[in-house]
């Protein structure tokens, strides 16, 4: 054969009529079996001497003029060689073959530009009442944000207009999760039933996979699960009907692990939530450095769409759950949720009045000092378990005569979103009335300094200082860390109740006004030694 010969051989993945061929096929697969198409091609297809079949095609810029002509004369372009030189642009005559056929394709497709076709109807969601248990003080019964969430998850299932719409997503053992309950009420989804008799059988809660079974239950494969997630989160445009999952994982195996799947999820308009359970540095800490979650949430902060929330209470979680559901699935927004839980039991006080505009955008002021006539104030931030040990170092620094107001902030991102919004907007309209963020509003006129302590690294709360109106000192968890307990890892990360106390008195002493022996008293007390080595560098 001569090399002409040769080259009329196509290889399947460029002939056009091997690869229409292998679609069709495919597409009439009478089995219905999946079908794999296997297109073989040659790396700088039609560049010819500048870079076809050599493996520096890919760092080919550009093509010489004898490179554009032999590409013109190689795919039957209809252009003067001037025209090739200049890259002149050729379009077929609007009744030609080619035209028609494209034209009735775009037709078909619904327009001219790719869309996402919302066909879905929107769903009643249930009012925040369903929410009940979790809105109330819970007394003495003291319980953890993860299972607070499975407790939601199971007022939803219940639902009679959307229970049947829920997707629980598990990629490992759903006992650590205390989600196991929901085996008997949804099943586990298998697409043959139950083949085989369940370790567990002698439990109440044993594993009960069927056909018709709701969760989904992944096995160790985060990916997997992921990709389930993203197929129930699209459901509303690939299928006509709205699902909502809730993908329930450890939240170190989260982002870290598939964020180029997180960020897909955002790119195509995925709607659903994603459960970092066990969240935070120093909250799970048995099991090593490998669980412990100082960066999820930075993480989270890159995907434009996705709404992060670290909440402390059961009713701050309802509350951001319910504005889910009313932001896809209603209002039909294209953004989804990150919530981290967390494994450590407490009591929950109720919902105080007035909060749910500030949890849903991030900040509101929890508690205000009781401390009558007070010379000194200070202001306290806090999100997730260390929102706690804030509401405790306000106590302790009643001692030495300063008032703390503690703030919940339930997504430094989101508040900092609204901060880049708001000055974007002044930013570019100028002369007209400014728009004030609401970081601003909620501080305006509150006497500093102020705080802020969470179980991430620093540079989370560090996303909000534009916006605080005084000086701002933030305590996070940067660093490896222990396998240790829970008092132990604040106590080295430096964002336990002491370590809130002696920044708010150093921030008081930088401003003058305090002695700086009041700030070594407290270091002192504390039993901190100051010059041990900085816990982010060991």
């Amino acid at each position: 054969m001569s090399d002409e010969d040769v080259w009329r051989l196509n290889r399947g993945g460029h002939d056009h009529r091997k690869v229409y061929a292998a679609y069709h096929r495919a597409a009439h697969n009478a089995d219905g079996r999946p079908t794999v198409i296997l297109a073989k091609t040659i790396k700088g297809y039609g560049m010819g001497a500048a870079g076809q079949g050599v493996m520096s095609s890919h760092q080919v810029k550009s093509l010489d003029e004898e490179g554009l002509k032999d590409f013109r004369s190689r795919f039957n372009i209809p252009l003067s060689d001037k025209g090739a030189a200049s890259l002149s642009l050729y379009r077929p005559p609007a009744d030609s073959p080619e035209m028609l056929y494209l034209q009735e394709r775009r037709k078909e497709l619904g327009g001219y530009l790719p869309q996402r076709q919302d066909v879905a109807p929107p769903l009643e969601i249930p009012p925040l009442d369903a929410f009940a248990a979790l809105l109330k003080d819970s007394g003495k019964r003291e319980f953890s944000t993860t299972m607070a969430f499975v407790r939601a998850l199971q007022f939803l299932a219940r639902d009679k207009k959307i229970g049947n719409r829920i997707v629980p997503i598990i990629p490992d053992e759903a006992r650590t999760f205390g989600m196991e309950g929901m085996f008997r009420q949804l099943g586990i989804y298998s697409s043959c039933g139950q083949t085989y008799v369940p370790q567990d059988k002698s439990q109440l809660a044993f594993y009960r996979e069927a056909i018709d079974g709701q969760i989904l239950e992944e096995g160790i494969n985060e990916a997997g699960a992921m990709c389930s997630w993203i197929a129930a989160g699209t459901s509303y445009a690939n299928s006509g009907e709205q699902m909502i999952p809730f993908y329930a994982f450890y939240s170190m195996f989260g982002f870290q692990r598939i964020g180029d799947l997180c960020w897909a999820a955002g790119d195509i308009r995925a709607r659903g939530f994603l459960m970092g359970c066990t969240a935070g540095r120093t909250t799970l800490n048995g099991e090593g450095l490998q669980h412990e979650d100082g960066q999820s949430h930075m993480m989270a902060a890159t995907v434009p769409n996705c709404r992060p929330y670290d909440p402390t209470f059961a009713y701050e979680l309802a509350v951001i759950v319910h504005d889910g559901l009313k932001r896809m699935y209603v209002d039909r927004e294209d953004v989804y949720y990150y919530i981290t839980c967390m494994n450590e039991n407490y009591a929950h006080p109720a919902l105080p009045e007035d909060a749910q505009e500030g949890i849903c955008k991030g900040l509101y002021r929890l508690g205000e000092s009781a401390m009558k006539k007070p010379k000194l104030r200070v202001q306290l931030l806090g999100s997730g378990t260390i929102l706690r040990e804030a509401i405790a170092a306000a106590e302790m620094l009643e001692a030495y005569g300063v008032a703390a107001d503690v703030w919940s902030t339930t997504s430094f991102t989101l508040v900092a979103r609204d901060g880049k919004r708001c000055d974007r907007w002044n930013r570019l309209h100028p002369g007209e009335e400014r728009q004030v963020p609401w970081v601003s509003r909620c501080f305006d006129g509150i006497e500093g300094p102020f705080i802020a302590a969470t179980d991430y690294v620093a540079a989370f709360g560090e996303q909000i200082r534009p916006w605080v109106p005084g000086r701002y000192a933030v305590l996070g968890t940067d660093g490896y860390g222990r396998s240790d307990a829970r008092e132990s890892l604040r106590r080295f990360f430096e964002v336990d109740r002491h370590a809130i106390v002696i920044a708010a008195l150093s921030a008081l002493e930088a401003d003058g006004k305090i002695n700086a022996s009041v700030v070594k008293k407290a270091i002192t007390k504390a039993g901190i030694d100051p010059d041990r080595a900085d816990p982010s560098t060991l």
